[in-house]
């Protein structure tokens, strides 16, 4: 019984760091809309900044990132003077007094940029957008790519958090991936970034990779434990083959099934538990002084485009070929071909190719959706606070929800719609319920454990 109810709650789900999911935006939102929309931020408004480096020096089947290999320097120095162009634009249409709290920088690899062009683009961004003095500026870090020099130029940027890609330190998994890694090369990567002052590392781990098991993972974490991280992100495999095609090198009999991946993921939940960590969400786990711990505990944890978060700025405005801004109005993403990304900035252009406005119905669902995803609950108080009556319709689904469930896995008094302890796994499945455009469309997605 037990094994029919996980393959039951466990099918394919979107994983919600964003609503409407990105496969519903559309064409109809296109330079001019996000020129608007710009236009429309207030001087009083918070930004959060993601820059896209959408390169590797190799290329990891696992990914499933908007990334290409390339072997030569060159392209990323077109594209960095593109990225410029970019910046120009976004802040000529933004009013100058609004103010940056967080910088992300994201791939592919960021690290695989030359020491002197990461202090090069950390000045470009400075010179157009008003940075505040504590602003966050994280990093993700490919310890193949790390060079003395780089480590210092990423502490002349500011850098405050390092994050680095572990996967598993398994060495029969990481050729099934294509990605070797040693865990000396790791630990290695966290003494430097912290001798610099870094003061919040965190590690991604995979479970669901091929020829994982139990023990496998049990053996990577473990090891992750000893360097201490202040974050840990426990992401579960994402087989995607017919979105990212590189995925086919990956030989789908040897993928853990989703009985193994769900038991995988409980044990290394556990082991992280009894660590010392808070679990948080449905994948991250923190140590109680950390800021996402912080925030969790407070009830201001959000959810974007890079997961859990601490970030609550205004808008989040994404740079680079592919990248997803966030509008308060809506989303918007950029051109994913860095060919013709580039063509279009370096003529002064937005090159966005399609994004979504949200309704007041999307607002509400997605507030929803996020609280699940966060919290694991929602108040029909605080839906009602902030939406009113427009919300009434929707809280009669939820109610209606709440009184269906035979399984045990929603809780509804006073009011409180809860998922519980048996429900948490399954959150992605129960937030489906309340997404308006699941099921419609072409899009397919993951397994939700």
């Amino acid at each position: 019984m037990q094994k029919e109810f996980l393959r039951k709650h466990a099918g394919p789900a979107p994983r919600y760091t964003s609503y409407p999911t990105a496969p519903h935006f559309h064409a109809g939102i296109d330079g001019e809309v996000y020129a608007r929309w710009l236009r429309q931020l207030k001087p009083d408004q918070t930004l959060s900044l993601y820059i896209h480096i959408p390169y590797c020096d190799r290329l990891c089947w696992f990914c499933g990132c908007n990334t290409k290999q390339t072997l030569k320097y060159e392209p990323l120095k077109t594209y960095i003077a593109a990225l410029e162009n970019e910046m120009a634009t976004i802040a000529s249409l933004i009013d100058p007094a609004c103010r940056v709290t967080a910088l992300h920088l994201g791939g592919g690899s960021p690290t695989m940029l030359h020491a002197e062009d990461m202090i090069a683009l950390d000045k470009a961004l400075r010179a157009r957008f008003h940075f505040d003095a504590d602003a966050e500026i994280s990093v993700e870090m490919d310890p193949n790519d790390l060079t003395p020099e780089k480590y210092d130029a990423l502490a002349a940027i500011g850098m405050t958090r390092a994050s680095i890609g572990v996967q598993d330190f398994d060495e029969t998994v990481q050729k099934a991936i294509n990605r070797l890694q040693t865990f000396e090369q790791t630990r290695e990567v966290v003494e430097q970034v912290r001798a610099r002052g870094v003061r919040s590392v965190n590690c991604d781990v995979l479970y669901g990779l091929p020829h994982q098991t139990r023990k496998s993972v049990d053996r990577t974490i473990e090891q992750v434990l000893t360097l201490n991280p202040d974050r840990i992100a426990l992401f579960g495999y994402a087989h995607v083959p017919w979105m990212k095609t590189h995925q086919k090198m990956i030989d789908e009999s040897v993928l853990p099934d989703v009985t193994e991946r769900f038991a995988q993921m409980n044990r290394a939940a556990s082991t992280l538990t009894h660590a010392g960590y808070t679990a948080i969400g449905i994948d991250h786990f923190a140590l109680p002084g950390d800021s996402l711990a912080v925030a969790a505990a407070s009830g201001n944890m959000r959810r974007n485009f890079q997961g859990y978060t601490s970030d609550t700025a205004d808008a989040l405005i994404g740079m680079g070929a592919s990248s997803i801004g966030q509008m308060p109005q809506g989303y918007v993403q950029n051109q994913p071909s860095t060919g013709e990304y580039q063509r279009q900035v370096n003529l002064g252009k937005l090159p966005v190719v399609r994004g979504f406005e949200l309704s007041t119905e999307d607002r509400i669902r997605a507030r929803i959706i996020e609280l699940l995803m966060c919290d694991f609950a929602f108040s029909f108080a605080t839906i009602r606070h902030e939406f009113g009556g427009e919300a009434e319709s929707i809280l009669d689904e939820a109610e209606y929800l709440a009184g269906c469930d035979s399984e045990g896995m929603i809780e509804f008094t006073g009011g409180l719609f809860q998922i519980t302890a048996k429900g948490k796994p399954f959150v992605r499945s129960v937030a489906s319920a309340f997404d308006g455009y699941f099921g419609t469309g072409a899009a397919r997605h993951s397994l939700a454990v």
